[in-house]
């Protein structure tokens, strides 16, 4: 592997003797680092299974009648009706949610700088485990529903940046494995938030809400144990290497690496619209399939929360074929540069909305339409999901100075804080309009964030480098 660090003088070629085992010609720990973050998302993804409708059917309601305390709560809601006046249960469940979700992916950038600086990625990842596995078990009591909230929120904090980087740190500059390692390692994001709708949905819907939580605080639990056994297939952090060579000199960065840091903000910026739009799908669709999606197939009657299996189940389905579409784009160079695949992707995740506005057209409050058109929805917008996550990820990993990588990793997690804080937001609306209006306004803000991007495409790919 070449020894090849992009702003940093005299560190250390990525480890090769942790490397060189290799599985379906990658590196052995592309797959430990799969299947920890795959436990950690089955945590993540089985409990916002259950969030909105937890404070909807059962923590508000009983907030509001006097038969639930909830620590923190009074001066929680008044800060946002301070804001935005008062409001009823689902308004204030859609700005909990979206402020709760807009923060796990705020902390990540603080959690970047602590690794880079201080702890390394290693550490911090068990730290940031450690931390949510603490807030799952937390959320199995009502009164520490926002203490847990917390913890989740800081523990992602460290867990989010420093694992995604990692991936980046098993391949050397150049490697074309690396965009197809990114989207190996998205399908063990999806793995775990395939089976937690069905294992944590089921239990907190059907059994009891601890039982959901306390679920995903067990799926946690077995991400670290399994990440603490692979760490000798592991590249060593940046900040271990950078401490084993003392006479290291830090030279400063280029013009080129400037113009890189500057594209990566211009394209966090742009996704902001992209996950506010995208992440209604744990908000607002969660509610549309819970009160107007009938979900009987053949005698059963399946938990609304199955619905969030979808978007994962077509991840596997879906990825697979991406990157052999992408790998023969590659030999006959015609593959989009990572910048139009995610102008791509908005544009998808738009026209993914057009089956909800039809079908929705005229729908009345209580009237349920068949799973199938959600199904059908979250296809065409999961494939722009591939189109833009997991190569924005990999973008950072190209483009980012090896000593800011973690910094920059939680910057691109930072697009998500704004973007989450935005899908909470646009979530009070539903309520307010027709559900075909309300569908028609997310498509609209998807599609003309890619139109921006192809619109800015020319300087964004001179700032990234034309072959990102």
């Amino acid at each position: 592997m070449s020894d090849v660090t992009v702003g940093q003088i005299g560190v250390p070629p990525v480890d090769t003797v942790r490397n060189h085992k290799t599985i379906l010609g990658h590196p052995a720990g592309l797959f430990v680092l799969f299947f920890t973050e795959m436990w950690e998302r089955f945590s993540y993804y089985g409990m916002r299974a259950l969030l909105v409708l937890y404070m909807i059917s059962f923590l508000l309601p009983g907030i509001q009648n006097g038969t639930i305390h909830v620590i923190g709560f009074s001066a929680l809601r008044s800060g946002i009706e301070g804001v935005f006046g008062p409001m009823g249960i689902q308004p204030l469940s859609s700005q909990i949610y979206g402020l709760y979700t807009a923060f796990v992916y705020f902390t990540p950038f603080f959690g970047g700088m602590l690794a880079d600086r201080v702890l390394g990625q290693r550490k911090a990842v068990v730290i940031g485990g450690i931390g949510i596995a603490i807030g799952q078990f937390l959320l199995a009591s009502p009164a520490l529903f926002l203490p847990g909230l917390l913890f989740l929120i800081l523990g992602n904090g460290c867990f989010k940046p420093n694992i995604s980087t990692q991936v980046g740190s098993l391949y050397p500059q150049g490697d074309p494995r690396r965009d197809r390692a990114f989207t190996i390692f998205y399908m063990g994001i999806n793995l775990g938030a395939f089976f937690s709708p069905l294992i944590c949905g089921t239990l907190g819907q059907r059994v009891g809400w601890q039982y959901g939580f306390g679920a995903a605080g067990v799926g946690m639990v077995g991400g670290l144990i399994l990440y603490l056994w692979g760490q000798r297939y592991l590249a060593q952090d940046n900040l271990t290497r950078a401490k084993e060579t003392p006479h290291t000199e830090k030279a400063p960065l280029t013009s080129q690496e400037w113009k890189g840091i500057i594209g990566l903000v211009v394209l966090c910026a742009l996704n902001i619209i992209f996950w506010g739009v995208y992440e209604q799908q744990g908000n607002t669709i969660q509610i549309f399939a819970d009160k107007n999606t009938d979900w009987h197939i053949f005698g059963f009657e399946m938990p609304s929360t199955w619905f969030q299996a979808f978007n994962p189940m077509f991840i596997f389905l879906c990825a697979p074929l991406l990157n052999m579409l992408w790998n023969r784009q590659s030999i006959r160079g015609t593959e989009p540069a990572s910048v139009t695949k995610m102008g791509i992707g908005c544009v998808l995740l738009g026209l993914g909305f057009l089956p909800l506005m039809y079908v929705s057209a005229g729908l009345q409050d209580t009237a349920k339409v068949s799973f199938l058109w959600l199904a059908f929805a979250t296809l065409i917008y999961t494939i722009g999901e591939l189109y833009l996550s997991p190569i924005g990820l990999s973008l950072v990993t190209k483009v980012a100075p090896a000593r800011l990588v973690s910094m920059l990793m939680g910057m691109w997690f930072l697009s998500s804080f704004f973007g989450n804080y935005l899908e909470g937001y646009l979530g009070t609306f539903y309520s307010k309009m027709t559900r075909e209006a309300y569908f028609s306004m997310l498509a609209v803000l998807a599609v003309a964030a890619g139109l921006a991007i192809f619109a800015l495409s020319k300087p964004l790919k001179g700032a990234v480098g034309h072959k990102n």
